[in-house]
């Protein structure tokens, strides 16, 4: 099983509202698909938002309950929780662009 990760970065509580990303990644098990939608998603956050983001890893096994509040029918599956509108992913999250799009995961300029 993967232990439910959170992953919060200093300062990120000063930043103004939305340019703070908030991700919820929800996975079952330690799986490889699980395990590389991890990655691939920490990669993606460092390489466009670094320093401004939060990440919740959501094991399902652990806390199967957690699903029905964001309506998880798939996973993997990372929802952005902030800035809103709530935005969700699917899948191992291999495919960078649709992943930046799907997420708007950007700074503003």
């Amino acid at each position: 099983m993967m232990d439910d990760v959170r992953e919060e970065l200093l300062g990120a509580d000063t930043l103004p509202p939305g340019e703070t990303w908030e991700l919820r990644l929800y996975v079952a098990g330690s799986t490889a698909r699980s395990s590389a939608a991890l990655a691939n998603l920490r990669r993606y956050c460092e390489q466009h938002v670094p320093g401004r983001y939060r990440l919740e890893v959501i094991d399902l096994l652990q806390n199967p309950q957690l699903a029905e509040g964001d309506q998880i029918l798939a996973i993997p599956t990372v929802v952005r929780k902030m800035p809103e509108p709530i935005r969700r992913v699917i899948g191992d999250l291999s495919n960078e662009e649709r992943v930046i799009v799907g997420l708007d995961l950007r700074l503003s300029a």
